[in-house]
Order: C-alpha cells, then sequence, then structure tokens
C-alpha cells in the first residue's frame, strides 16, 4: 500500500487527475473527534500503510495541531510525519494532491515526506483581495494600505515563491508566473471576479479548474472577501521525474530513503559528508520539472 496522505480539512482535498490517485485521508479537528477516536483512525492508517503524511496550513487551528502531536506522541510511532506548510491554505491542497501522485509511483515514504519541501519550490500561490488591512503573509506598502480604504479597490497578491502585490487598475496587473507548464486552481470567496482567466492567459497555463474555498483562507489573507488561486505541476510523470533527478540517501537514523536536509519522520537532520554533495540539498533546490538542473 502506499503512504497514507493525511490532511485536517476535507476542503484541502482537490479532485484528483486520474483513477490512480490515491484519496487523502481527513483527520477530524478535537471538537469533532474523540481523541480515542482519532487515535483508532491513526493506527488503522498504520496498520494499513506503513507510514503515515499529514500536511496541514500553519493557518490550522492550534487546537488541532496540538491533536496531531498528541496522536504522534501517544502512539510513540516515528512512521507519522507532520508537515507545516507555509503555503496559503489552496496551495497547500494542491501540494497534497501532488504527494497523492507521487504516493502511487513507487516512492518510499521518506522521499516523498522530503519530496514536500522541493514540490513547494514550483508552486505559484496567490489571491484576488479587496482589502489588505490585514494581510500580514506579504510585504504591503503604505500606499496599498491607503488604497485599501477606497470602494472599488481590488490587489492581486502573489504569496509565493516571490512575494508580489500590485493593484489592479484600468490596465489590469501582471504578476511573475512559472517558466514551466502548470494547471491553475482557482477558489472563488465572497470576492466574485473575472481576473483569474486574465490571470490564465498572462501565464499561459494548460488548464484551469474550479476547488472549493479552503476554511482556513480567510484566517491566511486576513479577509474572506478573496479569490484564491495556486498553479503547479499536474502531470505525474514529470513529478516523478523531478523526485528522481534528487540524490537519495539513507536516513542516519530512521534508514529511511531520502532527499533533502531532513527526515520528515525522525527529523534527523543530514550528515555533513551529504549536506557536501554536489547532487545533494543544492540539486534538491535546483532540479527542474522536465528533470534537469536549471
Amino acid at each position: 500500500m502506499p503512504t497514507a496522505i493525511a490532511v485536517t480539512s476535507p476542503d484541502l482535498v482537490l479532485a484528483p487527475p486520474d483513477r490512480v490517485t490515491p484519496p487523502a485521508h481527513v483527520l477530524g479537528p478535537p471538537e469533532r473527534q474523540s481523541l480515542d477516536d482519532a487515535l483508532s483512525q491513526m493506527y488503522f492508517l498504520l496498520e494499513q500503510h506503513g507510514h503515515v503524511l499529514v500536511v496541514h496550513s500553519h493557518a490550522a487551528p492550534q487546537e488541532h495541531v496540538r491533536r496531531l502531536q498528541t496522536l504522534r506522541a501517544v502512539l510513540e510511532s516515528d512512521r507519522i510525519a507532520l508537515i507545516s506548510s507555509a503555503l496559503p491554505p489552496l496551495g497547500v491542497a494542491l501540494l497534497v494532491r501532488q504527494l497523492r501522485q507521487l504516493s502511487a509511483c513507487d516512492v518510499g515514504p521518506g522521499v516523498l515526506g522530503a519530496a514536500a519541501k522541493l514540490l513547494t519550490y514550483y508552486i505559484h500561490a496567490g489571491a484576488l483581495l479587496n482589502s489588505v488591512t490585514r494581510l500580514d503573509a506579504v510585504p504591503v506598502s503604505l500606499k496599498a494600505h491607503a488604497r485599501s480604504w477606497v470602494p472599488g479597490s481590488q490587489f492581486a497578491v502573489l504569496a509565493h515563491p516571490t512575494p508580489e502585490l500590485v493593484m489592479l487598475g484600468p490596465d489590469g496587473a501582471r504578476l511573475t508566473g512559472p517558466d514551466f507548464p502548470t494547471h491553475l486552481t482557482v477558489a472563488q470567496g465572497q470576492f466574485v471576479s473575472e481576473w483569474p482567466r486574465t490571470l490564465a492567459r498572462q501565464w499561459s497555463v494548460q488548464a484551469v479548474q474550479q476547488a472549493e474555498l479552503p476554511a482556513e483562507s480567510a484566517r491566511w489573507w486576513g479577509t474572506g472577501r478573496l479569490t484564491e488561486f495556486a498553479a503547479g505541476i499536474a502531470d505525474t510523470a514529470v513529478l516523478a521525474r523531478l523526485v528522481a533527478s534528487v540524490h537519495r540517501f539513507p536516513c542516519p537514523w530512521c534508514g529511511l530513503e531520502l532527499i533533502g536536509d531532513r527526515c520528515a519522520f525522525c527529523a534527523a537532520p543530514v550528515l555533513p559528508a551529504e549536506h557536501s554533495s554536489p547532487s545533494g540539498t543544492a540539486a534538491m533546490r535546483g532540479a527542474g520539472p522536465s528533470g534537469r538542473s536549471r
């Protein structure tokens, strides 16, 4: 069985691109699921899949994050990895789908857990907002803050990979997009706009999908009046080649095969000798989606 991918909310589970991509498992919040039920669910996933990779947003409620930490501690298992992502919530959902795709490609749990960092590098995530007065995740100028008080103002914001904020005007706006093929996922909140179609043309995306706005998006962006978007690699074969292009080595503590600089399951860092490998961490940052170094 492939490594289980789990999330903290059903709206972080995007529709799969094909019939072979495994589903994600939703771990209910403390107010909806007792600790005994949560332990039983996690124990079942471990028995069925061997390892469980839990991905959640930085915006996830702290009570839910503490519940995840409790589950791992009570089960005393280093086969549970907790990955907290700084991406906006829709970007987290896109990352989760990519990990689900990879889990069906005979990718080991250690490589899959470390791949979350690698795949994040290639996700472009942002939102269209009507106000940036409560936006903390992206630098906001005084001029933009002032414009937030003007009725009808609109802001196009790119949170990742490089923060950008532009005010929409008669001539539109342009955000720096990916230089490789992507699909764009759009989630409409209380602020409905046709501008994402313009963004899709500017970024030359291959396809556009609609999704439900994650419940955590309003907290992350500081407003519920938004349209969130995220672009990323959709081709499973390209994702697999990207991960395969990175040097692998055994974890010095738990022995899982790894890429990157730290094991997602036992948190052991890479040995200094592995850091010095030219095809180690540096290659992980620079590998291109075509499977070639950039």
